[in-house]
């Protein structure tokens, strides 16, 4: 019996680990152009993972981020079906994982909660933005990812002297090693913007 658990837990950790790089090559290097439809791919197979994984949390969470990605690249109200799918996936990888998969989790709600419309439309609110972002900060303060995507809301909100400090942060930030391309690529993003402001 627990060579039969091992062999699942292997098998599950290197679909994810495929499932991780694919998406990482992805949203670095694939031309926008094409994004969409790897996404699109990437997501049936991060459904298909969760089915089987209902309460793995790090399934989860890359559910969430995949399917988030998703809806970034569709924009529009066709990306809203996407996007709340995202959000159900993280917050139940919550409740498994408090800490969020190290914070990663925390990060993608929070840029989910800024960039989607509030209101009557779907689930778009600045103070459950901000929340998110927060409990990120409290578990990896060095965090490129989540420095960058909270200093781009604070710039939306108005608040230029804190998203500069937090820009400067993901510039100066720690990539995980698990996601050095698009840590990176985030920090280009994160100098860029501190240049803006």
């Amino acid at each position: 019996m627990l060579a039969f658990t091992s062999l699942t837990v292997s098998a599950y950790e290197s679909e994810l680990f495929s499932l991780k790089n694919r998406w990482e090559h992805t949203v670095t290097q694939t031309p926008k152009s094409e994004r969409e439809d790897i996404l699109s791919a990437l997501a049936d197979e991060a459904n298909a993972l969760a089915e089987q994984h209902r309460d793995t949390a790090d399934v989860l969470v890359w559910k969430g981020i995949v399917l988030a990605a998703l809806a970034r690249e569709k924009g529009g109200l066709g990306a809203l079906g996407s996007a709340k799918d995202a959000r159900d996936a993280l917050e139940r990888a919550i409740e498994i994982d408090p800490t969020g998969n190290n914070g990663s989790a925390y990060v993608t709600l929070g840029a989910l909660y800024d960039r989607v419309p509030g209101g009557l439309i779907s689930f778009g609110d600045s103070d459950t933005a901000e929340q998110m972002f927060q409990r990120a900060l409290e578990i990896r303060p060095d965090g490129i990812d989540v420095n960058y995507y909270y200093a781009a809301f604070l710039q939306d909100e108005g608040n230029d002297q804190a998203a500069k400090e937090h820009a400067e942060r993901a510039v100066n930030g720690t990539a995980r090693d698990s996601r050095k391309a698009s840590d990176e690529a985030l920090r280009e993003d994160a100098a860029s913007l501190l240049n803006s402001l």
